[in-house]
């Protein structure tokens, strides 16, 4: 099922940057993120409450709080600097060199994390950046 929502996360991500291109045109971009970022919260909230999960929100530790907060502005940074791209640059090429977080992320998993570096891994994060390089050069 995992793959699914990969595959769903993926043209989402895409359809994200299509539509981000034409939401920034003429704006400040930062002004964008904003206003895309109030949308986002009210989603969220409004698919947690109506599936039940806030529940457990008394049972996190302060381990969960504290990278859910990194991790938020981690994404917060990410995108304000995704969307000041997408309104300098063409998505086709700042949508590939977004995706290089993927080989980052393994390369993150591996330090901190202690993900073991396969093979496949590894083939897989070359091609990744090499594609990219294809795309924007």
């Amino acid at each position: 099922m995992w793959w699914t929502y990969a595959l769903l996360s993926a043209f989402f991500a895409a359809l994200t940057a299509i539509l981000a291109k034409k939401g920034v045109a003429n704006m400040d971009s930062n002004l964008a993120t904003a206003i895309r970022t109030s949308f986002i919260l009210v989603l969220t909230w409004g698919v947690a409450i109506f599936r039940g999960n806030t529940g457990s929100i008394q049972s996190l530790s302060k381990q969960n709080w504290l990278f859910l907060l990194l991790s938020g502005i981690a994404t917060g940074l990410s995108w304000m600097f995704y969307f000041k791209a997408l309104q300098l640059g063409k998505v086709s090429q700042v949508a590939p060199v977004d995706k290089m977080s993927v080989a980052m992320a393994i390369i993150l998993s591996i330090i901190f994390l202690g993900e073991p570096l396969t093979l496949k891994t590894a083939v897989g994060a070359v091609l990744i950046i090499g594609g990219t390089l294809v795309l924007i050069f």
